[in-house]
């Protein structure tokens, strides 16, 4: 096992060099007088173009600026971003905790009722509870994601007015940018418990509430699905016959021994999909006009932010090869009969 996530760690840079070295393949693809216009902070520099381009070196070869810019990630600089008018390296640490706090409570809707819808539609096989499920997860998984969250943002703000976009009211910005809020770790619905104000832990998670239900159904559906599938699977092999068998209750059959088994792959699926939406949910990010990382990307890459694409382009690839080792490791945990050889 040690020799395996050794291996899976001496990869990670041979996966973020690929990555980042086809992304920035295809920035060349811009003229050079187009990237040096990204580095003009004033209109008065517009005509001094060919400076800027020998400045930044533009015109050499692009293994020479690629070697250059993972010269200065290496040290902790990954540009600067016009598109958020900060560092590439602060805009992450800016964006990312909003997209992790919805990921969070995405994944724990979706796991904990994914499981047990997935668990009860095996367990009640072709009845009212296994039609309704899979009702749900089939209608879950065809809606389109844009659509579900168009139709949540009009009737729950446009007609009802309940739930807001964005991360937070114009209030809450005044509160949290005062003298008197500290902040701890970064995440709104922490800091606003160790700061005692509940406000603002509310009017954060009340906006936390639309786009996490837009992501969850989608994921949620899928959830189902493989939870059920699994569920059956296990619940036709024969351990399970020779656990009812001995006498055991239905429960203990259904939850300490099948359930344990069936819900192998389901690790796989959420940590999965929780590295997807830690990458940055773009098109959720955008309808609620949340301000996490993925909002973060759509803007970078509408105003040609070369520095944010990339920066935003390797955060996402060190955290999918990252994730997936860590759901190799959880798979071993949970089954100790799987050896990675």
């Amino acid at each position: 096992m040690l020799r395996y996530i050794l291996r899976r760690l001496l990869l990670l840079p041979l996966v973020v060099l690929g990555v980042t070295f086809l992304l920035f393949l295809l920035t060349q693809r811009l003229s050079p007088e187009m990237r040096a216009s990204l580095y003009v902070k004033d209109a008065r520099q517009m005509g001094a173009l060919e400076e800027v381009i020998r400045e930044y070196g533009l015109r050499d070869p692009v293994l020479k600026q690629y070697g250059r810019w993972m010269g200065n990630v290496l040290k902790g600089d990954l540009g600067y971003s016009p598109s958020a008018n900060m560092p590439v390296a602060l805009a992450i640490k800016e964006y990312l905790p909003a997209t992790i706090q919805l990921a969070v409570v995405t994944m724990i809707l979706v796991v904990f009722f994914g499981v047990w819808f997935g668990a009860s539609s095996a367990v009640h096989k072709n009845k009212w509870q296994d039609v309704l499920a899979r009702f749900v997860s089939v209608g879950g998984f065809s809606l389109p994601i844009f659509v579900l969250g168009l139709l949540l943002l009009m009737v729950f703000y446009g007609k009802l007015g309940w739930f807001a976009p964005g991360g937070y009211s114009f209030q809450t910005d005044l509160i949290i940018h005062g003298a008197n809020f500290k902040t701890y770790t970064g995440f709104l619905l922490i800091d606003s418990l160790l700061n005692g104000n509940l406000r603002v832990f509310a009017d954060v998670l009340s906006h936390l509430v639309l786009p996490a239900v837009t992501l969850c159904i989608g994921s949620f559906a899928l959830m189902v699905r493989v939870m059920r599938s699994s569920m059956l699977e296990e619940l036709n092999k024969e351990y399970v016959r020779a656990a009812r068998a001995k006498g055991l209750s239905e429960t203990t059959v259904i939850y300490k021994h099948a359930g344990k088994n069936a819900i192998i792959p389901v690790i796989t699926l959420a940590s999965i999909q929780f590295i997807r939406l830690l990458g940055g949910t773009v098109i959720v990010e955008t309808i609620f006009d949340y301000p996490g990382i993925g909002r973060f990307g759509v803007l970078a890459a509408q105003q040609l932010d070369i520095a944010g694409i990339l920066g935003f382009s390797l955060m996402v690839a060190v955290l999918f090869v990252v994730g997936n080792l860590f759901s190799d490791i959880l798979y071993t945990a949970v089954d100790p009969r799987i050896r990675l050889e």
